[in-house]
């Protein structure tokens, strides 16, 4: 059996609740090969419950991913918490759109595994940073003496554009 079977959902099987709990760590990410999220300890709780002619899947997703920090490139832990819900029917052939995914009647199964990726990678802020202080050091140094540089003429003192002089001239202050 592969890992990510235990992610498929038989939909004909599922007679009125049903309730799935899933630990992904790192070897769901590394069987689905993804470049954002590679490393993390997540738990996902899904209920799937029948309703009109369709079924209704709540994900509750809560763990930590590992990314890389913004400033410093380091890796960090990034907090994940989020409440999802997809809207599924069987039909006469596979379909996805934003409100409701059909799977094929005639095999029934719906494979999550992608699904569960995709709220944990919506999840992740879009800025991500170490608590201050928590930063490589050596990292966040050299950083700030490229800008430095980019930015000033390396003194410490900066340079302004002639054409901003210019426009202060014409500033009139009473």
């Amino acid at each position: 059996m592969e890992f990510l079977d235990q992610f498929r959902i038989d939909l004909k099987a599922v007679e009125d609740v049903e309730e799935r709990h899933y630990d992904v760590t790192d070897e769901f990410f590394a069987a689905l090969d993804t470049p954002e999220v590679s490393r993390g300890k997540v738990v996902v709780d899904l209920q799937i419950r029948k309703v009109a002619g369709a079924f209704e899947l709540l994900f509750h997703t809560e763990g930590t991913v590992v990314v890389a920090c913004d400033l410093c490139l380091d890796d960090m832990d990034q907090p994940i918490d989020s409440d999802n819900q997809l809207l599924v029917k069987l039909g006469q052939e596979n379909s996805e759109d934003d409100e409701l995914i059909v799977v094929d009647e005639n095999e029934g199964i719906l494979d999550t595994a992608w699904f569960i990726y995709e709220f944990i990678a919506l999840a992740i802020p879009i800025r991500h940073v170490h608590a201050p202080g928590k930063c490589n050091a050596a990292m966040t140094e050299t950083l700030k003496k490229l800008s430095a540089t980019r930015s000033g003429n390396g003194d410490g003192t900066q340079t302004m554009d002639p054409r901003w002089g210019k426009l202060r001239e014409l500033n009139i202050t009473d």
